[in-house]
């Protein structure tokens, strides 16, 4: 963490998952709130549109990302990035100023087209900067300060919210101040060596992304390990977006404690990350993914019981206070949100450190690129699939996580059916 070769990069990815969800969280709850007066569709599409729209540059862009990461020097790409994200931020600025629906929902899909082009470029770094035995601690270090951003981000967000009574001038200063120091951090990432020089890029996106994942598919192990990273990002995007809806309309609850459950869920993933390498071991091995994935329908199971034992309520929305003092049942559901949080943790740092250690160094950035792709697929399908469940077919927000917990039993039990044995060879293959 001190270090010249990993401290900057931390810090850079640090403001920037920062700023992602103070951004994010603050529309959400002017959305779900009210406090834009141009909202023409209902509150839970909006939510599950305005999820859809930060994915899908993933899905159109990741691929062509993955080639620009892989052909220039990555130090000056994030820098350049970084300034792309200040700009951004003023758009979104514009949008809340203005009460502009539009322009936010343009900022947003933008501040997605940034997270596209850095994805490749942070999770190829780290091999490059950390030693082997280095990679699953510099891995849980991401993921717990990726958490602990998610957390204060969902803090800030709210709270610069609800603390200006409607004001929106401040959250546009919060985002802006925060795109400065993202940019600032990255003045001191060290130059980076160019993973394939010669490289042609394809700009047509389609065919990229169709050549990208055909890689992927190529390398069995690597394909495998990316459709359990996007499963996670499916089942964690189906229950991320339903927190401030939750909040709302099953809690009866204000703004606050939709920031109260995001900073339970998002402890629980780093308290988890650091759990898992400390109870896993530096070595790269699978033995937390298991006890990640039993957690990640178990505790989902959980969550849907203590929702149905919260009693109806009426009148002024409940505060934080009231969440600690209205009874036992709310403690079961802040218990159960950071349980889901802890799971997660376990389940996906080292499919992440096995996708960085496996992938050809040459490939390194368009694997990753492959696996933001697939993890787009995954998220906009958790948007669809939500609206359908939700907004369509208009079935209870506890049976949208029961069905999920379901479905991540039937897709946990496949892939530890395939990946340990692909590992053994692939383990055995890099000691010969």
């Amino acid at each position: 963490m001190t270090s010249r070769r990993f401290l900057p990069m931390f810090l850079t990815q640090f403001f920037g998952a920062l700023n992602d969800n103070v951004y994010k969280q603050a529309l959400l709850l002017v959305i779900t709130y009210g406090l834009i007066s141009q909202q023409s569709a209902s509150v839970s599409t909006l939510n599950n549109l305005a999820a859809l729209l930060f994915i899908l540059p993933y899905f159109i862009f990741s691929a062509t990302a993955g080639q620009i990461a892989d052909k220039f020097e990555r130090a000056s790409l994030v820098r350049a990035i970084k300034i792309l994200e200040i700009i951004i931020m003023l758009i979104g600025s514009a949008g809340f100023i203005t009460g502009h629906l539009l322009l936010l929902m343009l900022a947003l899909f933008l501040m997605g087209v940034h997270s596209t082009f850095f994805g490749p470029i942070k999770y190829a770094i780290l091999p490059e900067i950390l030693k082997p035995n280095e990679l699953m601690s510099g891995n849980a270090l991401f993921q717990s300060g990726t958490s602990i951003a998610i957390l204060l981000g969902m803090i800030l967000g709210g709270a610069v919210i609800s603390s200006s009574h409607g004001n929106l001038t401040w959250i546009s200063l919060t985002v802006v101040s925060i795109a400065v120091i993202g940019y600032l951090c990255s003045r001191f990432i060290l130059p980076q060596k160019i993973a394939e020089p010669n490289l042609e890029i394809d700009w047509n996106f389609f065919r990229t992304s169709f050549q990208t994942i055909k890689y992927a598919k190529s390398l069995p192990l690597i394909f495998t390990i990316l459709l359990g990273n996007s499963w996670y990002w499916f089942y964690g995007a189906t229950y991320l977006t339903q927190i401030p809806q939750l909040t709302q309309q099953n809690l009866h609850a204000s703004e606050n404690v939709v920031s109260l459950l995001l900073t339970f869920f998002s402890v629980g993933i780093g308290v988890g990350s650091l759990l898992c390498r400390k109870i896993g071991g530096s070595e790269l091995n699978i033995k937390m993914v298991p006890i990640g994935a039993v957690g990640l329908t178990i505790f989902a199971f959980y969550l849907a019981a203590c929702l149905a034992y919260v009693p109806e309520k009426t009148g002024a929305l409940m505060s934080l206070t009231d969440m600690f003092t209205s009874g036992l049942v709310y403690y079961h559901v802040m218990l159960a949100v950071t349980l889901l949080g802890i799971s997660g943790g376990f389940y996906i740092v080292p499919l992440y450190a096995m996708m960085q250690a496996y992938s050809p160094r040459s490939h390194r950035a368009r694997v990753v690129a492959a696996n933001n792709i697939l993890n787009a697929v995954f998220m906009v399908s958790s948007a669809v699939f939500s609206i359908i469940i939700l907004s369509i077919l208009k079935i209870d927000i506890k049976i949208l996580f029961i069905i999920t917990a379901v479905l991540s039993a039937i897709f946990s039990f496949w892939l530890l059916r395939k990946l340990p044995p692909m590992l053994n060879s692939a383990h055995d293959s890099l000691e010969d």
